[in-house]
């Protein structure tokens, strides 16, 4: 069966793209089959583009391209921190996408292998498509005729870019949460979002920050396959995505702050029904206990014989718990 007609498990084609270019311009789409670095001409390159690839695809482009094992091992598995090795005069990057989904911080990867003449872009997980990316670099031929410097820089500046959204899409939610909390209406799904959220920017978090390492590793370097031009390129990745590491960190102290202020404003309002509660049984304690001392079953009790005792008693009864009632609203128990 021709490689382009492997599917994924989600019925996704695991080839997603493959082209031969020179000087920047795209000369024609080249099938995996017919792909391998012997017959690249002088100024060619090519980038190949898979989705979940499965091992058989892998070993194919290892053979073709000379990718070394350690690199391809790593590609047929997920849950990689991002990084970036040398193998000899090529590179091994691997880079962690974020995007929203259903209302939750989705992650995907990327694994991409560089070398004179090629880019490999391996993705796995729920990643956004690297098409925009392909087709800015096409429309960019000067910039492009670079080869592989450039389209990794292309790569991980759509993925700082992609970054974003997601802190845009959080920072709405968490915003929202605070007004709820000023406004004494956090209810308890709201604690547990709260919750929700600080994990996944946790885990958000440990995906943004080895990039830092990454882009300085590429920009103070001297590494393969990226010319000192392409440098100042990668310093400005690391400020996109030094700008996302430190929102992520503002986000998760607010979200902090939030539920802070909210355990603070729950046990204010305790203490409020705590205080309301103590005066009405101050209050109710007054007439207990002369109805208690009355209610006893003595029969020598003066008051009993007197004509307006009852009368008197309800007059004490009223006059003490009117006054307690009044003192305790001065004092906003009540």
């Amino acid at each position: 069966m021709p490689f382009s007609d492997l599917k994924t498990e989600y019925g996704t084609p695991m080839v997603v793209a493959s082209a031969l270019y020179r000087g920047g311009i795209k000369q024609r789409d080249l099938p995996l089959d017919e792909a391998s670095l012997d017959r690249l001409d002088a100024g060619d390159f090519v980038w190949i583009g898979l989705h979940e690839p499965s091992e058989e695809v892998l070993a194919h482009v290892q053979q073709r391209f000379g990718l070394h094992p350690l690199a391809v091992e790593d590609a047929n598995r997920t849950h990689q921190r991002p990084k970036v090795d040398i193998y000899g005069d090529a590179l091994f990057m691997v880079l962690r996408t974020a995007q929203i989904k259903d209302n939750a911080i989705v992650f995907g990867e990327t694994h991409i292998f560089a070398g004179c003449g090629y880019v490999i872009a391996v993705r796995h997980g729920p990643s956004i498509s690297y098409g925009e990316v392909r087709t800015r670099c096409e429309r960019e031929t000067q910039m492009f005729a670079r080869g592989a410097g450039y389209v990794l820089y292309a790569v991980m500046d759509f993925v700082a870019d992609n970054f974003f959204p997601v802190i845009d899409t959080i920072a709405e939610e968490v915003a929202e949460i605070e007004s709820h909390v000023l406004a004494k209406t956090f209810t308890s799904d709201e604690v547990n979002r709260l919750y929700q959220l600080r994990r996944e920017l946790l885990g958000f978090r440990r995906s943004v920050s080895p990039m830092l390492e990454v882009c300085a590793r590429l920009e103070r370097y001297s590494l393969p396959v990226i010319d000192a031009e392409m440098r100042p390129y990668y310093h400005d990745v690391y400020d996109h995505v030094l700008q996302v590491n430190e929102s992520i960190d503002n986000l998760r102290e607010a979200l902090a702050s939030a539920f802070d202020a909210a355990m603070m404003l729950s046990a204010a309002s305790q203490n409020d029904v705590t205080k309301k509660l103590a005066g009405w049984a101050a209050i109710l304690a007054v007439p207990t206990a002369i109805a208690g001392i009355y209610g006893m079953n003595f029969k020598n009790m003066p008051e009993l014989e007197t004509e307006y005792g009852y009368y008197a008693v309800l007059c004490v009864i009223v006059a003490v718990c009117g006054y307690l009632y009044y003192r305790f609203r001065k004092a906003d128990w009540l």
